[in-house]
């Protein structure tokens, strides 16, 4: 089987608790890392630094620890992380997410099976209140390559957190780049217009937290403008046509407008395609 290393960034609002159970789910996989790049995205503070330094004295065989002297971003971040990785295929997991125990053993074997892969991910499932087994909704994204090529036109085609990628395919596309909110959709369009070959699996692989504040950040007129940017790349890089922008932003712009409460409704039923 292939050999991988795990890609994943922290900074100094993330609970050190989260960061523990993430990593322990990357021990736990039945095919287990290469290598576990840690990028500390500036100064952590005590707590965190502690698990951060557990880990990587528990584990110095694995861990590959990248300090950066402030706060960067999660492009940039991740963009330091990955120079740092020496295999290949690389894993993305957040801190605060837990990857099922076979997630990477049948991620590898997609990569095994399917010629010139470049890019795949999995289903998630969202959960609340700490408890994995609390689901809210299954994330679900389209399978076949050209299928992921239409959706992206559209919506974003994979779910960060569970995604895997060749590291010289991401490179070539340019690597990550600010973008602020859509570093990683930004960065499968250039991939995918870049000759990326991609797909999807149609299990639930992950666990992501998906509590109040992250249904909030995606909310208001900041974030807003943000995806006016975006599908502003999306129509002029021809990736996209101005039917397809019109048709993402109108929905979205309705959504990221309401409440909070009734915002969390529509991401569960319209967005994230129902409840689990």
């Amino acid at each position: 089987m292939p050999r991988y290393s795990v890609l994943m960034s922290v900074y100094a609002k993330e609970q050190p608790s989260y960061l523990r159970e993430s990593l322990d789910s990357v021990l736990r996989q039945t095919a287990p890392p290469e290598q576990v790049v840690l990028v500390c995205d500036g100064p952590l503070g005590a707590e965190l630094d502690a698990v951060v330094g557990g880990f990587a004295t528990a584990h110095p065989e694995l861990a590959a620890l990248v300090r950066l002297p402030a706060n960067v971003g999660l492009g940039p971040a991740l963009n330091a992380g990955l120079a740092a990785c020496r295999c290949e295929l690389v894993a993305r997991m957040d801190t605060d997410d837990i990857a099922v125990p076979d997630r990477m053993a049948r991620q590898l074997a997609a990569f095994e099976e399917t010629e010139g892969l470049a890019v795949l991910s999995a289903a998630v499932a969202e959960f609340r209140n700490d408890d994995p087994d609390d689901v809210m909704a299954i994330r679900r994204v389209p399978l076949s390559h050209e299928e992921i090529v239409r959706f992206a036109r559209r919506r974003c085609p994979f779910n960060h957190p569970c995604a895997m990628y060749r590291k010289s395919a991401v490179l070539s596309a340019g690597g990550y780049q600010v973008f602020p909110l859509f570093e990683d959709y930004h960065l499968w369009v250039r991939m995918l217009m870049d000759g990326a070959k991609a797909r999807n699996l149609p299990d639930v692989l992950l666990r992501m937290r998906a509590g109040e504040g992250m249904y909030r950040r995606r909310g208001g007129f900041a974030y807003l403008r943000k995806s006016f940017a975006f599908r502003r790349f999306l129509l002029a890089s021809g990736f996209a046509s101005l039917a397809d922008v019109l048709a993402a932003l109108v929905p979205q712009a309705f959504i990221t407008l309401l409440p909070n409460r009734l915002r969390i409704a529509a991401y569960r039923s319209y967005l994230r395609g129902g409840p689990a």
